[in-house]
This record gives structure tokens, sequence and C-alpha cells, in this order.
């Protein structure tokens, strides 16, 4: 079974574009946020650069990101991990940017399509999972439902909304016509 809001977490490690790998501990930062992502998507396109904002906004006080990339590189070449380390050395992205090629932790965490958010407590707790915000298409909505909930988590109280409908286009998985069993 994937991870569902409520549930406590463990932390993991991927490579990071840019070079390394990156160690998220999902509990001891006040809010822990991760992004499932890629580079083609055109949902992902669109929220791409009010989720930096927000990453800018809040790491200041303590909260850490992730960004994930689980696509299947093969059949997507726009999101190979070479495709992802060109967005990061041209400063694309305020946070780290991992790889998950082999796909196991986002199957863990049931992740289905890009963008999904997931925003954590300072336990590791899964407050809330969805979209950034209300309409991939509105700018102006500048990620509001993410802003929300990290807003709550901050101040010691239970987030407003635990969850949204993700929108985005599906992770594209290395198997075809295999329904992820953890989603």
């Amino acid at each position: 079974m994937p991870y569902a809001v409520g549930d406590l977490t463990t932390s993991f490690t991927l490579p990071r574009a840019g070079g390394g790998r990156s160690t998220v501990e999902t509990a001891g930062a006040p809010a822990t946020v991760l992004v499932w992502t890629c580079n083609h998507c055109p949902y992902a396109l669109a929220w791409h650069d009010r989720i930096q904002e927000v990453i800018r906004d809040y790491a200041g006080r303590g909260v850490a990101f992730a960004q994930i990339n689980a696509n299947d590189e093969e059949k997507y070449p726009a999101d190979s991990f070479t495709e992802m380390e060109r967005r990061v050395d041209a400063g694309e992205f305020a946070s780290d940017f991992l790889r998950d090629a082999e796909q196991s932790l986002s199957k863990q965490w049931g992740a289905r399509v890009t963008p999904d958010v997931f925003v954590l407590d300072a336990d590791g707790r899964i407050v809330y999972r969805g979209a950034p915000d209300a309409d991939h298409g509105d700018p102006a909505q500048n990620a509001a439902h993410l802003r929300d909930v990290l807003d709550d988590v901050l101040a010691g109280r239970r987030a407003r909304i635990d969850g949204t409908p993700a929108a985005g286009c599906k992770i594209k998985w290395t198997v075809d016509d295999q329904p992820n069993p953890y989603v």
C-alpha cells in the first residue's frame, strides 16, 4: 500500500542532478515538501515557477524541499538525467532535483502525476497531498494550496486542507500497460 495522508514516512536517498546523491530526511525540519515533477509535462511546466517561488519564500523558514523525476527516460528522453542536469545547471530549480529511475520510491509514495505535491510535518507525517493550487493555467493562484498548508504547519495548526486532486500528466512508468500496484 502506498503512503496516504496521516501516514508517517521514512527517509530516502536518490541521485541528484548536478552531482552526488541526496538524502531526504522526512522528519526533523519544521515541514518538508516533496514534489514529483518532470521536464516535459505541460502541467509541471505551468506550475514550475510558482513552485520554485514557494521554495525560495519558505526555505528561510526551515522548510526542506526536494523535487523528484520518476519518468521513464527511454520513452521520454526530455526527462533523462542529462536533461535534468541541464535544467539544474541553467538555474531552473530552487531545490534538489532528484532521479527515481527505478521508480520504487514513487510507487511507495503513490505518486501519480506531475506535479504531485506532498507536505510533511516535523514528525514526517503526510499532512497534505495534491495540486499546488486550483488552476495550473492561472499564475495568480500562486501555489495557494501549498502556501496555506505550509503556513498552517509552521504555525503549529492542523492543515486547513489535507488534500486536493492532483492534476497533471501521469507518471511514465517503465512497464507499459501494467498498472502501478501501489496506486
